[in-house]
């Protein structure tokens, strides 16, 4: 066995070196002079100081971690290279009446830029169009003929957000037809960008900004700032009103949390901000979203990533692609409410198309009896829907704890659309490029925990072996590292309310900030009822006849799902807590991560 191992099985927590997951435990490290530090200066409990310093927060940092503010880590737009040149180009643009148009992705990170942008036009007195690339009939970015069709339109400037940095034959061919290009992005690229008049990406080689874990909204939200410093360098607010960009922040909260960012410095400031601008619910498209929902209450990662992101990504998964960005930068509540229902129907349907892709999915890849070692999973389909494999990818993900590629196959072409969502530690996205730049992809990019590529349908065994080669290192490296991570062991009657409110301190969670994890030792599961969906519902008791509530969800399937459904009996139990409000009982309850069998405990 690998020195690692060994390592990680002597700091095994509660004596767990397999769980039903197949996976150690280990307390999350920290270093206790910098935990007790932060005790001291900030009057935090022993457990929620311990996690604090578990997340490598330094003492210069901790005041702007606990109450991250963007006055305190707002980035120098010009840091961004090429920042400065996009505001200009665009103000100018402005101040002449050029016609402009913005080119937004499908998703929410490019909705939630693109009304942004139309936004702070719209303040100044410009109104901007958005077009939004269908899925199904051309795919991801901008294309030749979307370029042709907005210059047709009368476009002279377009801004294409959250897409571009890739786009090096669009771009060129818009140069052709004289379309000025303005890319905003946050993608992985080469070192030579496409032939745009600007290139604003902090992913950019040779970008200085140090901003790279920004989705595209964060940037988006930073070029606000550069075009209102530079049209108060010009005296444009001579006459109006400066638009107060914060007003905006809850859309670069939204695209942040659903693009899944790292929520560590600015990024953390704008997501804490943004969330409390959503609260308000002044957006009358996400005020609207939350209503058909039936959700309400002030707004929370889980309302952005799990309640607003999935109805607002339905639209380009498989309805019309430009749903989600009309409904973000609608001030109509009639048309809001009306979009906000189609898009609440669509996300309906989309939840049945993506529970065939999975079952297939699953059903190929344990027939196919793949090396349990291969460091990634590619499996591909005919007629798999494009618009729900990356989430069945990342349902994959989940399932086999590896960095899975689910590619759907046009049985009339013979063309294959892919999409990847990976593993921490191991960069997909960067893979996916190599891949590409080998030949083996018609087209193919993205960003560590993501990728999405074209592709011969033929050519994936190739695909897969490339992959596996590229990603050996990083994955065993990653599956080392795939642990369960406790920040503190709670009693049934010691995980309370109280203590989950002290830990929301460290809110907003996310990637760069996990949500703290507590386990409890010898918890006897009893009341048992499982749900529709695969859930579970149970009470977790120890001796003293204390009770918790807990759920596991999605784990029907599973060695722990199965466990669950047998009864009886004690499990150690890792997991989440979470507020359980119904019927206004202010109380808590587990999610369960991940549990132990004590009799396999060392």
């Amino acid at each position: 066995m690998a020195d690692g191992a060994d390592q990680r099985i002597d700091e095994a927590f509660l004596g767990v070196t397999r769980s039903l997951s197949g996976r150690v435990w280990r307390q999350r490290p920290a270093d206790p002079d910098l935990a007790r530090r932060h005790g001291l200066k900030f009057g935090l409990s022993e457990p929620l100081a311990r996690a604090l310093a578990a997340r490598a927060v330094s003492d210069e940092a901790a005041a702007d971690y606990l109450a991250p503010t963007l006055k305190a880590l707002f980035p120098d737009p010009s840091s961004f290279l090429d920042m400065d040149r996009a505001a200009a180009i665009l103000i100018d643009a402005l101040e002449a009446s050029r016609p402009m148009a913005v080119f937004a992705d499908y998703d929410v990170d490019g909705a939630s830029s693109a009304a942004q942008l139309v936004r702070w036009f719209r303040a100044m007195g410009a109104d901007l169009p958005i077009y939004v690339p269908d899925r199904m009939t051309e795919g991801y970015g901008p294309s030749p003929a979307a370029f042709r069709r907005l210059k047709a339109q009368g476009a002279e400037l377009v801004v294409t957000v959250d897409c571009g940095a890739a786009a090096y034959d669009a771009i060129a061919a818009a140069a052709e037809i004289g379309l000025e290009v303005v890319v905003i992005d946050h993608h992985l690229m080469r070192q030579d960008p496409p032939p745009a008049a600007a290139v604003v990406n902090p992913n950019r080689p040779g970008c200085g900004s140090g901003q790279g874990v920004l989705a595209a909204a964060g940037v988006t939200f930073v070029l606000l700032a550069a075009l209102n410093r530079e049209a108060r360098r010009r005296g444009l607010f001579a006459g109006r009103a400066e638009p107060d960009v914060r007003q905006w922040l809850d859309l670069a909260a939204l695209g942040a949390v659903c693009d899944v960012t790292q929520l560590v410095g600015f990024n953390r400031a704008l997501t804490t901000q943004g969330l409390k601008v959503m609260s308000n619910w002044a957006n009358p498209g996400l005020k609207a979203l939350m209503t058909v929902a039936g959700a309400k209450g002030p707004a929370t990662t889980f309302h952005a990533g799990f309640v607003l992101g999935p109805r607002i990504n339905a639209g380009g998964r498989i309805g019309r692609s430009d749903l989600g960005a009309r409904l973000l930068s609608t001030d109509d509540p009639a048309e809001a409410a009306a979009l906000a229902a189609e898009l609440d129907g669509l996300n309906a349907e989309r939840k049945g198309v993506e529970q065939q892709v999975l079952d297939e999915a699953v059903a190929a890849i344990e027939r196919a009896n793949l090396d349990p070692e291969a460091p990634v999973l590619v499996v591909a389909g005919e007629g798999w829907h494009p618009g729900v494999i990356g989430i069945v990818a990342g349902r994959l993900r989940e399932r086999y704890r590896k960095p899975a590629l689910v590619i759907g196959v046009d049985p009339v072409t013979g063309v294959g659309k892919g999409s990847g969502r990976s593993q921490p530690g191991v960069n997909l996205g960067r893979a996916v490029q190599a891949a590409f730049e080998a030949g083996l992809l018609m087209a193919g990019g993205g960003h560590a925990m993501a990728a999405g590529l074209t592709m011969r349908a033929d050519a994936a065994p190739e695909l897969r072996d490339f992959l596996c080669r590229a990603l050996a290192e990083e994955g065993a490296s990653a599956a080392a590292a795939d642990v369960i991570e406790v920040d503190a062991l709670v009693t049934p009657a010691g995980a309370n309310r109280a203590l989950y409110e002290d830990f929301r301190r460290l809110e907003p969670f996310g990637p760069g900030n996990p949500e703290p994890t507590f386990a409890l030792a010898d918890a006897r599961i009893e009341q048992v009822m499982p749900m529709r969906g695969g859930h579970f519902r149970c009470q977790l008791a120890d001796s003293r006849g204390a009770r918790l509530k807990a759920v596991a969800w999605r784990a029907e399937d599973t060695e722990l799902g199965r466990r669950l459904a047998a009864g009886g009996g004690t499990l150690h139990v890792a997991g989440r807590l979470k507020a359980d409000d119904w019927n206004g009982r202010e109380g808590v309850q587990l999610e369960i991560e991940d549990a132990a069998d004590p009799r396999m405990s060392s």
